[in-house]
C-alpha cells in the first residue's frame, strides 16, 4: 500500500442506470460550440475548442444545486455526456465508439459574466466553468445495453418554460469524431467524461428556479437552484 502523506481525496463517481454500481470519474473534457447557434447549416466545420472541469465539478443531477459565488449571470447548458471505458491514444473514428462505456445527460453550469470577461481579453475559461458542482449529471446508461445514440431529443426547461431543444443528430461533430479528435491531443483514460456541447437557448438562472431536462432514451432530471450567496 502506498505511503501517502495524507489520505487521498475520495474518487468522484456517478450512478449507473439500473444498477447499484457507480462509474468512477477521472477527468472532464468539455467541447465548445457543437450545435448551430444561428450560423449557416452548411458552414465549414471548424475543429471545436476544448476546456476542462475538475472531477469535483461532477455531482448527481438531483436535489438542490448551490448557486455559485462570484457571478451575477449563472447559466445552464444541457449536454450529452460521453463516458469513456477503455484507454486509448490516437483512436481512429472507426474504433472510437469501442472506447465509449455509456452516455448520460448533464449540465455545464457556467458563470457567464466571467466567461465573457475572459473571452474579451483572451483568458482561459476555467474560472467560469471549473467550479465545484458545475457538472450535474444523470446516471450513466451503458452502451452495452442501449447502444450508441445517433439521434434523440435534447431539451431543458426552467419553471415549466422550455428554453433549449434540439436533437442529437444536429450536433456538428459526432461522438466518434469527438472521441477521435480528443484522443489525438491526450491519451483518454477509462473514467474520463466528455461533455459534447449545448444547443442554443442558454439563459440565466435565479435562486429557486426549477430546471427539468433530459435526452430521449438516456435520462431526465429535475433540480432546484439554491439561494444566492451573500455578497
Amino acid at each position: 500500500m502506498s505511503n501517502f502523506v495524507f489520505e487521498p481525496t475520495r474518487v468522484a463517481s456517478l450512478p449507473v442506470s439500473g444498477s447499484d454500481a457507480r462509474f468512477p470519474v477521472a477527468r472532464v473534457f468539455c467541447l465548445g460550440r457543437n450545435y448551430h447557434w444561428g450560423d449557416a447549416l452548411n458552414a465549414v466545420r471548424e475543429v471545436p475548442a476544448y476546456f476542462m472541469k475538475p472531477a469535483t465539478s461532477v455531482i448527481d443531477a438531483t436535489g438542490e444545486l448551490a448557486f455559485p459565488t462570484q457571478t451575477q449571470q449563472f447559466c445552464h447548458e444541457i449536454e450529452l455526456v460521453v463516458a469513456i471505458g477503455i484507454d486509448g491514444f490516437e483512436i481512429s473514428e472507426a474504433q472510437a465508439l469501442n472506447h465509449v462505456w455509456g452516455y448520460a445527460a448533464g449540465l455545464d453550469l457556467t458563470r457567464r459574466d466571467l466567461q465573457m470577461a475572459a473571452k474579451a481579453v483572451g483568458n482561459p475559461w476555467e474560472p467560469a466553468k471549473a467550479f465545484d458542482g458545475s457538472a450535474p449529471i444523470t446516471p450513466i446508461v451503458p452502451a452495452s445495453r442501449n447502444g450508441h445514440p445517433q439521434q434523440g431529443a435534447i431539451w431543458l426547461s426552467v419553471n415549466g418554460v422550455e428554453r433549449q431543444r434540439s436533437d442529437l443528430e444536429n450536433q456538428i461533430w459526432s461522438v466518434s469524431e469527438i472521441v477521435s479528435q480528443l484522443s489525438h491531443s491526450v491519451s483518454l483514460r477509462a473514467g474520463d467524461l466528455i461533455m459534447t456541447g449545448t444547443p442554443p437557448g442558454v439563459a440565466s438562472l435565479e435562486a429557486g428556479d426549477v430546471i427539468n431536462g433530459g435526452i430521449s432514451g438516456i435520462g431526465e432530471f429535475e433540480v432546484r437552484i439554491g439561494s444566492r450567496p451573500a455578497d
